[in-house]
């Protein structure tokens, strides 16, 4: 193979995620807080709810939560189709934009697979019975057309030609999943990473992991044990989501150690799948 077939074949390898939004449950700015952080004028200050944007070398994409700000993220990001949704866990801020999945479906012929946990895919069809058992006299426009596909602990599955791996989290005493992709891992709402988890996790080039606050949480790390964690899993690049509104993007940046970063909106990340 010539020198400039072989680059083309490993740039086919590449996968992309884009950070939809990194903030915590409430989103930051909080209406009403007059703090530093919710009155910065610095987007990188800005959180959306906590979601992702993952394409994949031919051309499909998997949405990894469907949160509330849903539709100004795919605006935001100029996202034109969703092939797949990934759900970490069926907390509101990470479920509550599954009705705006329905503009995705103007474009492509068949529902849209939904993977998560069973318990995560159960309280889908509990939460949105009227998208899966659909009243045969409902008027109104056209529903989301959706399938459930519960996953099995760590089984892997296959989409876009790609391995997915689900990774078994504690979020509290909920269990929740993040999941692998080649070099990249991704774990939000966690503040327990079981020790077969983390080896499926070592070896990671990227990875994507809470780091609420300084202060303790009960179900969240907090930036210190995020980043002990992120120092066992030892990827090249850690970036932490899911942030508060006493997080200032340059300020604690500053404090944080080599190869460990704050996210922000509209982050992009190749990665080799």
């Amino acid at each position: 193979m010539a020198n400039t077939d072989r680059i083309i074949a490993e740039r086919t390898r590449d996968a992309e995620l884009i950070v939809l939004g990194c903030g915590t449950s409430t989103g930051v700015p909080i209406p009403g807080c007059d703090c530093a952080v919710c009155t910065s004028q610095d987007p990188k200050n800005t959180r959306l709810r906590t979601s992702a944007y993952i394409t994949f070398p031919n051309g499909e994409a998997l949405l990894v939560d469907a949160s509330p700000d849903l539709r100004a993220q795919s605006l935001a990001n100029h996202i034109r189709h969703v092939d797949g949704v990934f759900y970490t866990h069926a907390h509101a801020d990470h479920i509550l934009g599954t009705d705006d999945l329905r503009v995705f479906n103007f474009r492509r012929s068949g529902p849209i697979p939904c993977y998560g946990s069973t318990v995560t895919t159960d309280l889908l069809k509990k939460f949105f019975g009227y998208i899966f058992e659909p009243d045969p006299s409902y008027e109104g426009g056209a529903l989301a057309n959706l399938s459930i596909h519960p996953l099995r602990g760590s089984a892997s599955f296959q989409f876009a030609g790609t391995a997915i791996h689900p990774i078994e989290l504690y979020h509290g005493s909920l269990p929740v999943l993040g999941l692998r992709i080649g070099e990249l891992a991704y774990a939000t709402d966690c503040n327990c990473i079981p020790e077969s988890s983390l080896d499926l996790m070592r070896g990671v080039k990227v990875l994507f992991l809470d780091g609420l606050r300084y202060e303790h949480h009960p179900t969240h790390f907090t930036i210190d044990q995020a980043v002990a964690i992120a120092q066992q899993i030892g990827a090249e690049k850690t970036y932490l989501i899911h942030m508060t509104h006493n997080i200032d993007y340059h300020e604690v940046n500053k404090k944080l150690p080599k190869g460990v970063e704050l996210a922000f909106d509209g982050l992009r990340v190749q990665f080799s799948v």
